[in-house]
């Protein structure tokens, strides 16, 4: 986890431990609300060469890279007056980053890594505290994402001496990956049904397993087998938002 997660993590203990704090005010009301979000978010991957095939003849290389932009989307909640009263919410956000890096081979930089982030949804259950006007609330739940992982290999053609891609050692895959998010912020009332929200969020989406070397004609590292070889990346996302949200039926 790099520095920006770990402060963001500090943060979202922090606003957690006080959604959970003794309060003498009574939470929000029951229903339903929909809502908008903007904020800025931290794309953070890691690449693993296990076998050392890309830094050759160093296994368990990784590196780290990732990329920071802007994400929008929508939600929807509702609130439920259990004896423990709680929150349900579903979101949707849209945008893309995309982390790249040179250095998975840090000799030559022939190969590049590229994890891209086309969009994200959760569902999440949380709880929340009232503080005054305000609400404090913490959440979690499951997370979804759209992402594209690849490795591209550059070689140099001896006689002409321009690089090509070696497709047998370069990969590229789409899929939606399943992970776990969890968060915490704070909203307050404002004129009529409208409620503005601040929150943080951290997105795990666990580690994808690839292919490099299908064909085997190589070896996994210096002193390593002839067969393809494993890469493996792990995906995650860091965010703050702004959320202006409307009650409905009010």
């Amino acid at each position: 986890m790099g520095s920006g997660m770990r402060r963001a993590a500090a943060v979202l203990a922090t606003l957690a431990a006080a959604a959970f704090a003794p309060a003498h005010a009574e939470p929000g009301r029951p229903g339903a609300w929909a809502g908008v979000f903007a904020g800025a978010a931290r794309w953070d991957s890691r690449i693993l060469d296990p076998d050392g095939f890309a830094n050759w003849g160093n296994p368990g290389h990784s590196v780290d890279y990732g990329d920071s932009g802007a994400l929008g989307g929508v939600l929807a909640g509702m609130r439920f007056a259990a004896p423990i009263p709680f929150r349900v919410e579903l979101d949707a956000a849209f945008g893309r980053l995309s982390a790249a890096t040179n250095r998975l081979d840090p000799a030559v930089g022939d190969e590049t890594a590229v994890s891209d982030l086309r969009w994200t949804a959760a569902a999440r259950v949380g709880v929340e505290r009232a503080l005054g006007p305000a609400t404090l609330f913490a959440a979690a739940g499951l997370a979804a994402a759209r992402i594209e992982t690849s490795v591209t290999d550059l070689d140099r053609d001896p006689e002409t001496l321009e690089f090509h891609v070696d497709p047998d050692d370069s990969f590229r895959d789409r899929a939606t990956r399943l992970g776990w998010t969890a968060g915490a912020g704070i909203e307050a009332p404002l004129d009529g049904p409208w409620t503005l929200r601040l929150e943080g969020g951290y997105m795990d989406f666990g580690r994808s397993r690839h292919t490099a070397n299908r064909s085997g004609d190589n070896r996994c590292g210096r002193d390593g087998p002839r067969r393809p070889c494993p890469y493996a990346v792990d995906h995650a996302l860091g965010f703050v938002r702004l959320t202006l949200v409307r009650r409905l039926g009010q």
